[in-house]
């Protein structure tokens, strides 16, 4: 199957890049882009280098490991080796006082090593508008996301249930999950953007497991491996009949994710005030899903659903006692965690082809978290689904 980024993918990109930086940054200069996502997003390979994007030219992407490789899977046009910065300063010529870079990913020490070579005065972050970029999808990149979508949807919503057995634990179904993935297409690593999020595959929990505070960034809990590996699920905790059982779980294809969460009730059902929270948590995701529409912004939808809840489901909504998040969903595409959210402070309006990861949930003291998750593509009328249909709660015997 052919996997390389067409060349009128790239260039469509690069033009939106300078169009975006013309618009934040109207006396920019010169971009430098070191992330390995925003790297791939431009020129199709991710490798130890660095795209360098003059406003006056064209870009290059200079490449100390591997130029091999990326010559093989680009068509970007203008793919350079270098041993190190040296190389690319000497190619480059002077550079200008100022430039721009991702802020949020380059290390303080990588960028000392790139001034040595590239004298420049002044760092300014090109962050939040390479994130509005990528943020719409070309049809290439939905047909993509869509086939991730389907692999997640089968995984989750008909294999699932017949992994689940009594005795399992926690860590046990996130290998089991992952390895079917992995053979139903999955790419293998669940990518994030936030700075030291490390993620096997996502969120495994077994009763109040997945009301267990982590360090992560989502409504959900985890106890995970160990304190020093805090991730997938427990080795100890083991399934028993009555459990609730909570999956959040990324899927990938081509370097793009889809995000899906699905409850399932093990030989028994989960009390009636966990039911109701459950299915109110599906209504304010569809309501939610209806206002994914071009022109709409995000903080608007946000401030909406808030609005119409009531005080007493707000307890416990999007999290568990103080460990609450302040978003109702995310952007989603070459990392799980893209901009914009839907949260307030995204007040810049949708457009067709935006992805939206929208998970509303709720944790139940003694049962667990309860809730959905899916992912929508934005369009004229309202959010399209990409990861299936089922409410969750999904009975096992």
């Amino acid at each position: 199957m052919e996997q390389k980024t067409p060349a009128s993918e790239l260039r469509d990109r690069m033009e939106r890049f300078r169009l975006r930086m013309e618009r934040d940054h109207p006396t920019w200069e010169f971009a430098a882009i070191f992330g390995r996502a925003n790297q791939f997003y431009l020129t199709g390979t991710m490798q130890d280098g660095v795209l360098l994007i003059p406003r006056d030219r064209e870009a290059v992407l200079w490449v100390r490991r591997s130029l091999e490789r990326a010559l093989d899977e680009s068509f970007f046009p203008d793919i350079r080796p270098m041993r190190s910065y040296r190389d690319a300063a000497a190619g480059m010529g002077a550079c200008p006082g100022v430039i721009h870079v991702e802020t949020e990913v380059v290390p303080l020490a990588l960028l000392e090593r790139f001034q040595k070579h590239f004298p420049f005065r002044e760092v300014k972050p090109l962050d939040a508008g390479a994130a509005m970029v990528r943020a719409k999808k070309s049809a290439y990149e939905l047909a993509i996301m869509e086939r991730a979508g389907r692999i997640h949807r089968r995984v989750l919503e008909d294999a699932v249930p017949g992994m689940l057995r009594e005795g399992m634990s926690e860590a046990e179904l996130g290998g089991e999950v992952f390895s079917r993935l992995v053979r139903e297409g999955h790419h293998g690593i669940t990518r994030f953007g936030m700075f030291g999020t490390e993620m096997v595959l996502g969120q495994f929990g077994f009763g109040e497991n997945s009301l267990y505070p982590t360090g992560f960034d989502g409504p959900g809990g985890c106890r995970g491996m160990a304190p020093g590996a805090p991730v997938l699920g427990s080795r100890d905790r083991t399934l028993t009949s009555g459990d609730l059982v909570f999956v959040d779980c990324g899927c990938g294809v081509q370097g793009y994710h889809t995000d899906k969460t699905v409850t399932y009730m093990f030989r028994g059902p989960v009390s009636e005030e966990a039911v109701e929270a459950h299915y109110r948590c599906v209504e304010v995701q569809d309501e939610t899903a209806s206002m994914l529409r071009p022109g709409v912004m995000p903080s608007e939808i946000y401030e909406t659903i808030l609005g119409g809840l009531d005080p007493a489901f707000l307890e416990n909504f999007m999290g568990y006692g103080n460990r609450r998040v302040q978003f109702l969903g995310h952007g989603i595409g070459l990392a799980v965690d893209e901009a914009p959210a839907i949260a307030r402070g995204f007040d810049e309006p949708l457009e067709e082809g935006m992805v939206f990861a929208i998970e509303p949930k709720k944790g139940v003291r003694g049962v667990g978290m309860v809730g959905i998750e899916n992912t929508f593509v934005v369009t004229r009328g309202g959010g399209r689904c990409i990861t299936g249909k089922n409410a969750g709660l999904v009975p096992v015997e």
